[in-house]
This record gives structure tokens, sequence and C-alpha cells, in this order.
């Protein structure tokens, strides 16, 4: 029964106030309970509130904002009410809630439980995953996890390595390390698999396996090299499941995601895409939705596969809408929004470009546009926010052309649809992207990691320096917010930050300086921009009276320090709805156990969700 559980699971991967009306009328709805009040004062509280940018001192009760001001107009608001004076923060920065944008937990804790090897820094609950230098280093630091293992029976999993960074990686490589021990190396991009001989015989995957399987998978299967990818990884899937995920490591891998984005000051976080297997969430669930769960998140759902399930425009909508009973307590769904597909994915340069690729490669198209075009209109007509992963300029174009025809077809105001990702784009689609009233969640990552070898390799350097044009879209008055996307990138939002003001390579280079981000709007783009990117903006993003007393608490400015060491700015923890949560706090990580049924149940239909996830990340 378990088997068919680990399958699936591998490949898986309140009211709205003006900011400045702080009259005892306006507390009044608040300030009806007996709960107690605490004013917190910090060295510096930056607001993210036009009307107040800073303040000295902010009052909560029942997890909401009583008042924020000077140290003196915050106790004449309160008046004679009771409050404690909590000086925690005193040496401290308080800024809104850091929001995770966009990331996918169940992938990130597969990825996560496994011997983090990649090429960058991953600073885990557990200690710091130093990025790999080279080829050697990696095979150096697999030697050691491999000599530290006590069970000469158990298998040793990796993830991260990254052929274009270090060169290929095969089964000769990996039987240096042990003709013991099972050794698999998961790819930084989840989509291949490196296997030694000793695990491929302890597996059974032999030649005449691969012949049972379809023209595609073999093609893309290499067994003298131990190598699979893309559909030879997934034919492969069932003789491994046992190795890579068991519900015991799936839940291990979401407490240390869950610990990993706290460390980070997460508060708030959103998987686009979200998960359409009911046993598959309710296994998430039993991490997520738990009160012990430092920060919320919601799910959006998937509109390409809802509409790929249904031919009934109107059962699509319905069915959308009836994901909202699949979540409780710290979990739930996105309402009235959703998430779709234009072009391929930028770790595999399978974008479509206006301009080809230096060699001569072409992009992938993730959707059909007559899909796509239905998709959209279903969606736009239901009243939703639009969500579209989108990488290339050629990609952009087909989703703001779509976009105008909806719009002249059924005008909307503030739809708010949502480029997602960025990658590859042009001046004038900025400016398009404007006028059509879009916004923008990019990610800050691809340049700094990916522009020294695009530079070389696919895109040239004009295009590859660019990437992530934000400058652009902050001299436009384009709302936009910064993801990571998990695990494709750190959850980090001080990273994300760093990223953009500094757009500073692995190489040691400053590329597309004009395309740089200012601080304040770094800052926005993790709080109130990615808050009103989600519509939630009335909820949290900013320090106003009302909304959830969710703060992110600094050793530093990150408008004021030196930009470069932005990234290194310690986070003291979060504050949750009222609730102080230090960093390396105490957390239940008790394993809950499966019952046979839910095991079956679950194996259920959860393929097509995480081939979804994979096919938009494929490297």
């Amino acid at each position: 029964m378990k088997k068919t559980f680990l399958l699936p699971i591998i490949l898986c991967f309140f009211y709205n106030i003006n900011s400045s009306a702080q009259t005892l009328q306006d507390m009044s709805s608040i300030m009806t309970a007996d709960n107690q009040i605490v004013i917190y004062t910090a060295k510096e509280i930056i607001t993210m509130d036009s009307s107040r940018p800073k303040a000295e001192a902010v009052a909560v009760q029942n997890g909401k904002i009583l008042a924020v001001g000077t140290k003196e107009e915050v106790s004449k608001i309160l008046g004679d009410k009771k409050a404690r004076l909590d000086k925690t923060f005193n040496d401290k920065v308080i800024v809104p809630g850091f929001i995770a944008q966009h990331d996918h937990p169940v992938l990130a804790a597969l990825t996560m439980a496994s011997e983090v090897l990649s090429i960058e820094d991953w600073e885990l609950p557990d200690g710091t995953a130093k990025a790999v230098k080279d080829k050697n280093d990696f095979m150096t630091r697999l030697a050691a996890a491999e000599k530290k293992m006590e069970d000469p029976e158990e298998a040793l999993v990796t993830w991260g390595y990254h052929p274009n960074f270090y060169g290929k990686l095969t089964k000769a490589d990996l039987d240096k390390i042990s003709t013991t021990r099972p050794i698999l190396a998961w790819l930084r991009s989840c989509h291949e698999m490196v296997m030694n001989s000793v695990a491929l015989e302890k597996y059974g995957v032999t030649s005449d396996l691969i012949k049972t399987w379809g023209e595609t998978p073999q093609k893309q299967s290499v067994l003298a090299e131990g190598r699979f990818w893309e559909q030879g990884m997934f034919a492969v899937a069932p003789k491994i499941a046992t190795v890579l995920a068991t519900p015991e490591k799936l839940q291990k891998g979401l407490f240390i995601t869950r610990d990993y984005m706290h460390s980070k000051g997460i508060t708030f976080g959103n998987e686009p895409g979200g998960i359409l297997v009911k046993p598959l969430q309710d296994g998430v669930n039993r991490v997520m939705s738990s009160d012990e769960m430092p920060f919320r998140w919601s799910f959006m759902a998937d509109g390409k596969t809802l509409c790929d399930k249904y031919k009934d425009d109107k059962q699509v909508i319905e069915e959308a809408e009836k994901l909202e009973s699949w979540y409780n307590g710290r979990t739930s769904l996105a309402k009235k929004q959703v998430k779709l597909f234009s072009d391929g994915a930028i770790y595999s340069l399978l974008m479509q470009v206006r301009e080809p690729y230096t060699d001569k490669h072409h992009g992938e198209w993730m959707t059909d546009l007559p899909v796509f075009e239905r998709a959209f209109k279903i969606f736009w007509d239901a009243g939703y926010q639009i969500h579209v992963h989108v990488n290339g300029d050629a990609g952009l174009d087909r989703v703001l052309n779509t976009l105008e025809k909806n719009q002249k077809a059924n005008p909307r105001i503030d739809h708010r649809t949502v480029i997602v990702h960025f990658a590859v784009s042009a001046k004038d689609q900025v400016d398009r992207l404007a006028k059509l009233g879009c916004i923008v969640s990019g990610n800050p990552y691809y340049p700094v990691a990916l522009a020294d070898n695009y530079s070389k390799n696919g895109l040239g350097p004009k295009r590859a320096e660019s990437m992530v044009r934000m400058g652009d879209v902050e001299r436009a008055g384009v709302s936009y917010s910064f993801h990571s996307d998990m695990p494709m990138a750190p959850a980090d939002p001080l990273y994300l930050m760093w990223c953009g003001v500094n757009r500073y390579t692995t190489g040691g280079r400053v590329v597309a300086p004009e395309q740089k981000v200012s601080r304040e709007g770094a800052l926005k783009s993790v709080t109130i921009d990615a808050a009103y990117s989600l519509k939630v903006e009335d909820q949290m993003g900013s320090l106003v009276v009302g909304k959830l007393a969710n703060f992110t608490i600094l050793e530093e400015n990150p408008i004021s320090c030196d930009a470069m060491k932005i990234k290194d700015i310690k986070v003291w923890g979060t504050v949750s709805e009222g609730r102080k949560q230090p960093v390396g706090g105490k957390s239940t990580k008790v394993l809950l156990g499966f019952n046979t049924s839910e095991l079956d149940d679950f194996s259920q239909g959860a393929l097509d969700h995480v081939l979804k996830i994979l096919a938009a990340h494929e490297d």
C-alpha cells in the first residue's frame, strides 16, 4: 500500500480602513474584547503606509493593529484602556510581515529533505548547505555525507546538482562514492535522476525494463550512464518511489520548509496552481493547517487543469469554487483567483522568444492558443483575477493580446492580471502591460543566477543581462512583487530584495544596472505590493489600523543599510496576528500517520498535479 502512496509524492511536487484614520470611532469595533492590548516599540518601525511611513509604536489587540504612530499618539488613542508595553524589539526594526507571493511547499519539502548540494546557499534550520563550487566540490561533499551514514543499506539521496554549472553527472561518478550503497542524485531542475550501479541493480532498473517503455522515455534514458530525464525519469519513478519519499519524509520535509520560511521572516504565502487532489491536500494540511504553523498559506486554483478536465465552461467555475472546502485552520483558498500557463520554463530555455535562440533551438508552449484563450475567457468573464506563468517575450505577447481582446469584449476595472516570472521581455511590453492594467510578479533571482550562463548560451548578452526588467516596470508605475518559486530559488524575501536592488551575478558582475529597483520598491515587493497582487492588501502588507498584526522583526533597516548587505540582515523572527515567534522557537515535529485507505486514495489523480508543477519548471 505504501508504494502506491509514494509515486505521486515523488513526482509532486477583514475589513478595510483608511490608513490615516486612527480615531476612537475607528477603534471601537476592535477594542470591544477583553483581550490584552500590547504596545510594541522598536528602534525603527517601517509601516509601508504612504501617509505615515515611520512610527515609534504599534498597539495590537486580538491579532489586529489598534494604533500606529508616535508613543504619545498611540497612548492618546488608547485613552484609559489598559495596555502592556513590550520592549522586546527596542533594538530592532519592525517591518510589515513578509509575504511569499509564489512558492511550492510540497516540491520544496521533498527537495529540502534530501542531501542539499546545489548552485546556491540554502540556510536551512539545521544548518547552511553552502553552494557547490564545482564538480570536485560536489564529489567531495557527497562522499563526506555517505561516510556519515550509519545504516549501510540506506540509500543516499541528494538534490541540487546542475550540469550547466558543473558538467555532466553519470553513474560512473556516483560509483566512485560507493559500490555498496544506493546513491540517487536528483538534479537541480527536479526533472533528471542519476543513479549509481548499486541503485540500478537494487531497484530493478534494467535494459529489459527500459524496453517496455514508450519511445520517448527510452530516448530520454541512458542506462549506461544511469541517467533518466523528463519522460525517462517519470518512467523509472515507480522503481525508486520507496527511496525518494515516504509519508514520514514528506512530513519531515514540510517541517523543514515551514521552519526555513519562518526563519526568513515569512508571515503569509501562496502556491499558485495549487493542489487539485484532495487526499494530497489533506496530507499537506496535517502540517500546514496546524495552529503551530508560524504563518498562513493560501492555495490558488490551477485553471489549466480545471479547463482540461471539464469541457463545460460553467462547470469549470463551479469546480473551482468547490475547492474552498478543502482548507482549514492556517490554510485557505485564494478566492476568485486562478493560475494559467503561457510558455515554457526559463531553467530549460523553453520560453517562447521573439528573436531565435543563439543555438537555433525553439521554445515550447505550455498551453495551446485555443485552450489558453478559452481558459482566460472563462475566468475573465467570471470576474477572477488571473495570474499567468510567462517567461518569454513572445509568450508575453500572447498573454497581452488575449487580455486586450477580453478587455474590449468585457471591460473590467481593477482586474489586476498578474504577469508571473517575467524573465525575457521588451520595453514596449512594459508600456503595453501598464496601459492594460497588469501588475507583475517577477523573479529577481533569474539574472543573478543565470545571466552569466545565458549570455553565452541560448540568449546572448543583451537579453540575458536584461532579464526581469523590473527597473522599467518601476519607472512605468506598475505595481510589482517579487517571488522565489521555491525550490527554484530560496524563499528568502531579503535575498530577493538584494537581487532586485543589486543585480549582482554569481560571476561577480552587475548586469543591466538600469533594471535595478529602489530599496523602498523592493521592500514593497515583499510586503504591501505582494499583498496587493494576491488581493489581501486590506488584511496585511502594511502597518495600518485594522489590519492583521503581522510583523517581521529585523536587526537592520533594509532601506537604509548598505545595499550589498540586505541579504545578510538577521531575522529575529515574526509576529503573526499578535503572536511573537522568534526564530528557533520550539515547534512540534511529530510525524502523523496515514491509514491504509488514505494511502490508496492519495495515489489517485496526484500524478496530474505534480507533472504540471514539474512541466512548468523543467530544466
